[in-house]
C-alpha cells in the first residue's frame, strides 16, 4: 500500500493524487454549477482525508458550496492548510464528524433535515466497523434533500463475490489488521438501502478496480 507523506500540516496520499481525476469525471456526470438555479447546491464529504480531493473538485464547480469533515485532528488540520494552500473559495472550514453521532449533533447543530444536495465519502467504509456503514446510510438519508445523491467510493464485493485477485489479498489484509475491516457487498449495501430510503440509481466502474455508487434519497 502507498505511503502517506506529510510537509507540515499537509498530509499527501499517493492513491488521492492518482483517484482524483476519474471520481470528479464522474462527478461532473451529476453535479452542475448553480448559475442558473434559484436554489444553491451544497457538497458535504463525509472522511475527507487529507484534503486533497475537495479542494481539487471545487475548483471545477465554483457556485457550489463544499464542505469537508474528518474525525481525526490531524486530518482537520490538513484539509485547512490545502483549502489555504489552494486558495479556493467554495470550501467551508472542516468540521469534525463522528459517523457514529445522529446528524444532529454534528457541528453543534448545524445540519437539518433536507439540507444537502450532495453527499460524497470516499474509501471510508471499508476501513471502518460495519456500524458506521449503517450509521452513514441513516444519517445521509436525513441530511440529503429529496431526490439528493450519495457518491460512494472504494472497492466492494459484488454477490459474495470480490474480484480481481489484487481486491481479495486487500480484503485479507484489512482483516488481518482488523477482523472489522473489510470489502462490503453491495448486496448488503442494498438492504440498508432499502431500510434507509436510498435506491442505487448506478454502479461506475472505476480505475484500480474501484467502483463508484451513486445512490438517491427517494
Amino acid at each position: 500500500m502507498d505511503r502517506m507523506s506529510c510537509v507540515g500540516d499537509k498530509l499527501h496520499s499517493p492513491a488521492a493524487e492518482r483517484n482524483k481525476e476519474p471520481i470528479l469525471e464522474v462527478l461532473m456526470q451529476y453535479i452542475f454549477n448553480n448559475k442558473a438555479k434559484e436554489e444553491a447546491l451544497t457538497v458535504l464529504e463525509i472522511a475527507s482525508g487529507t484534503g486533497q480531493h475537495i479542494v481539487y473538485f471545487a475548483q471545477y464547480f465554483p457556485d457550489v458550496q463544499f464542505q469537508p469533515s474528518e474525525f481525526e485532528e490531524s486530518y482537520i488540520r490538513s484539509i485547512g492548510a490545502y483549502i489555504s494552500e489552494s486558495g479556493v473559495r467554495n470550501v467551508r472550514d472542516p468540521i469534525v464528524i463522528d459517523i457514529r453521532t445522529p446528524y444532529r449533533f454534528w457541528a453543534f447543530g448545524a445540519f437539518t433535515e433536507n439540507s444537502v444536495s450532495f453527499v460524497i465519502n470516499i474509501n471510508m467504509i471499508h476501513t471502518t466497523e460495519s456500524e458506521c456503514t449503517e450509521h452513514l446510510f441513516k444519517n445521509v438519508q436525513k441530511v440529503l434533500k429529496p431526490g439528493g445523491l450519495l457518491f460512494l467510493y472504494g472497492p466492494f464485493a459484488f454477490n459474495g463475490v470480490i474480484t480481481p485477485e489484487s481486491n481479495v489479498s486487500f480484503n485479507q489484509r484489512l482483516r488481518q489488521e482488523n477482523p472489522a475491516w473489510g470489502l462490503r457487498d453491495v448486496e448488503d449495501l442494498n438492504v440498508l438501502g432499502f431500510r434507509y430510503g436510498l435506491a442505487l440509481i448506478a454502479a461506475h466502474d472505476m480505475p484500480a478496480n474501484n467502483h463508484m455508487l451513486v445512490w438517491k434519497k427517494k
